[in-house]
């Protein structure tokens, strides 16, 4: 690409498995058209990375260590940002390199994409609002989130450009720190598919995501004890950070009910040709913090590109979407009782109209517009 052909060097930072998180996936390919591209994180070097630096997977990137806890309950907080045992050695990779931009993903990379940088530019894809990422648990809420404020405040202002995953989000940031942000939503490239066929007496439910305590995937379990029996729920889980204990739980719950079909992950690439089998991609997430409240996940466009009626708990970025297309139903709320309800009330040949609907939205909900702010921002960035 022409970018590569001027030698633009880009460096990433993501502290996840990059190969599961389709948001950075998706940054890497614009990346990848602009110059050469190092990443840094976790997991085996992404497709589209020239390099790739990566850290040990038991390492968090949070300062978890019994000092970093102390400090971060002193409020020690320009000591303890770089402590996080991931932070401290992903500075270790990089080492003396030199780039171009440097893009941080999520708040807690910030501190370290601009110690990197030596005075290049830093853009941080914030993704959501990172004051309060897990404020519904009380440890994090007490020692993390003032440290999280603090980086906001502290970088957010040195950033050479910010982006987030939806307006609402954007806004806050605008409100609380005074940054104007972008818009990248975790919208999926567009795919040439077509509606599966409805089987009349059978409704084929689906649901995608990880498996981590707070998704409320119980309630879509106890949803479907209590629905009719031609409805059928098959999940495709991420395993948690948690040695399977979550996953025990979801087995468990689940029990002896053969309409529920637990199934091993699949890679972002196959999972839209995977959904695309269903009929009716559900989810359901309390608003227990801003981001649960302003969600806006990649799994509704997921849904979409696959060609499914769409059933979620009631979020007003996803209530606007589902509303303008016509892609499905909303819940009242995030109870098992409300999903088993706003579900029963669908037919065959309603789920047959819905998602045609979403065949149609899906020449417009992916991701061509998300990669065109992605290449400005950080293009503009580039020399020449």
């Amino acid at each position: 690409m022409a970018g590569g052909e001027r030698g633009a060097r880009i460096l990433c930072i993501s502290f996840s498995d990059i190969n599961g998180d389709s948001r950075v996936l998706r940054q890497l390919d614009v990346l990848a058209e602009l110059g050469e591209v190092t990443t840094v994180g976790y997991g085996d070097k992404p497709k589209a990375a020239t390099e790739h630096l990566e850290i040990d997977a038991d390492l968090p990137s949070l300062p978890q260590t019994p000092a970093g806890v102390a400090l971060l309950a002193l409020r020690r907080f320009d000591r303890v940002e770089f402590m996080g045992p991931a932070v401290r050695a992903a500075q270790d990779l990089i080492g003396d390199r030199r780039f171009d931009v440097v893009v941080a993903n999520e708040a807690r990379a910030m501190a370290l994409g601009h110690r990197v940088a030596h005075g290049a530019p830093v853009v941080a894809d914030l993704h959501e609002w990172a004051p309060e990422e897990r404020a519904h648990v009380r440890s994090w809420r007490l020692l993390v989130k003032p440290f999280m404020t603090h980086q906001c405040r502290k970088y957010l202002p040195k950033m050479a450009g910010a982006t987030v995953v939806n307006d609402s989000i954007g806004e806050l940031y605008q409100q609380r720190f005074g940054v104007r942000t972008h818009t990248v939503r975790n919208a999926g490239p567009f795919r040439e598919l077509e509606p599966g066929e409805v089987t009349d007496g059978r409704i084929r439910l689906v649901h995608s995501g990880g498996a981590v305590p707070g998704r409320n995937i119980e309630a879509l379990i106890e949803a479907v004890h209590g629905l009719d029996p031609k409805f059928t729920l098959d999940l495709y889980l991420v395993p948690g950070r948690d040695g399977g204990r979550y996953l025990a739980g979801v087995r468990a719950l689940i029990g002896d009910d053969p309409r529920i079909t637990l199934h091993p992950p699949v890679t972002p690439d196959e999972l839209v040709p995977t959904l695309n089998r269903y009929d009716v991609g559900i989810f359901s997430l309390p608003p227990l913090t801003p981001n649960h409240r302003l969600m806006l996940p990649n799994k509704i466009f997921d849904f979409v590109q696959a060609r499914l009626a769409v059933v979620f708990s009631s979020a007003p970025e996803t209530d606007r979407l589902i509303s303008e297309h016509e892609l499905g139903a909303i819940a009242a709320d995030a109870s098992a009782a409300a999903m088993r309800d706003t579900l029963a009330a669908l037919d065959e040949d309603q789920v047959r109209a819905l998602k045609q609907n979403s065949d149609k939205a899906a020449k417009v909900l992916n991701s061509a517009e998300d990669r065109a702010v992605t290449r400005t921002v950080v293009g503009d960035l580039l020399p020449g």
